[in-house]
């Protein structure tokens, strides 16, 4: 393939990359893969690549040398030769990328959510040393360091419930309490015989969507009827929080007193079809 030609075939594949990182940050899109601190970097990304790209357009034209002396003609080498023609190059760079910009829906499918800790029970995170340093939690401080809703409910973060579940000094002070908090609602799987559960979860995000890992506390609506909401949509629920030990394992669980739709917080905003 002549050389200019192929000069520019590869500075727009690396255009085309620059493009959909710059892309991901106008749109917004880049909130549901990557977590603030990393967000600037991939933009620096994004322009550094669109300087590169466009510097080897702009020089597509001219010759250099290869930075070394060939001899005589008897060892003259090809410095244009490949193993994978530059077409099929250029298509394995753009082709994926398009196709995953283009088809991803920017959320986990039900399987994915599952193998990120959806349906799995929480884990004992405190630390004896720690908690012994510290002054004891009582229900007391927990309230005053809350906001109390009109209706007598306590604002929590969904995480502040799930990591309760580790420390049983947490589970004494704010069982019973009347809590309110938000995240995404979904189906119950496990132990729900009577049909009266359903699961509510967030994501949360160390770095980038691969690492992320969903934090999610059990439903309980009792004789309550199930909510007529569709699954993965943003709902705020009210309720009596409670900490029982269900076949051997300790369980978040709030029974509801009350369930609606809520908006998207911030990073949660963007959606494809708007």
């Amino acid at each position: 393939m002549n050389p200019k030609l192929r000069c520019i075939l590869f500075s727009l594949a690396v255009l085309s990359w620059s493009v959909a990182l710059l892309y991901f940050h106008a749109s917004g899109r880049i909130a549901k893969y990557l977590a603030p601190d990393f967000r600037l970097i991939a933009l620096v990304g994004g322009l550094g690549l669109a300087v590169l790209a466009l510097f080897n357009l702009l020089t597509a034209g001219q010759q250099a040398g290869c930075g070394h002396d060939h001899g005589d003609d008897a060892h003259c080498h090809d410095h244009e030769s490949s193993d994978i023609h530059p077409l099929l190059a250029c298509m394995l760079m753009v082709l994926p990328l398009a196709v995953s910009v283009a088809w991803t829906k920017d959320e986990y499918s039900a399987a994915a959510l599952s193998r990120k800790g959806l349906y799995d029970a929480p884990q004992n995170m405190s630390a004896s040393f720690l908690s012994a340093a510290m002054p004891a939690i009582t229900r007391e401080e927990i309230e005053k360091g809350h906001r109390n809703t009109a209706d007598g409910f306590y604002e929590f973060n969904l995480l502040e419930l799930y990591f309760a579940t580790g420390d049983r000094e947490m589970q004494t002070a704010m069982d019973g309490l009347k809590i309110e908090t938000e995240g995404r609602l979904i189906e119950e799987r496990n132990r729900n015989s009577k049909g009266t559960r359903k699961r509510l979860y967030r994501l949360l995000m160390s770095c980038c969507a691969a690492d992320s890992r969903a934090i999610p506390i059990v439903l309980e609506y009792g004789n309550n009827p199930l909510p007529a909401i569709d699954e993965n949509q943003w709902v705020k629920v009210a309720g009596t929080m409670n900490f029982p030990m269900e076949e051997g394992l300790l369980q978040p669980i709030l029974t509801v007193d009350r369930t609606v739709e809520a908006e998207p917080p911030f990073e949660e905003s963007f959606l494809r079809n708007q």
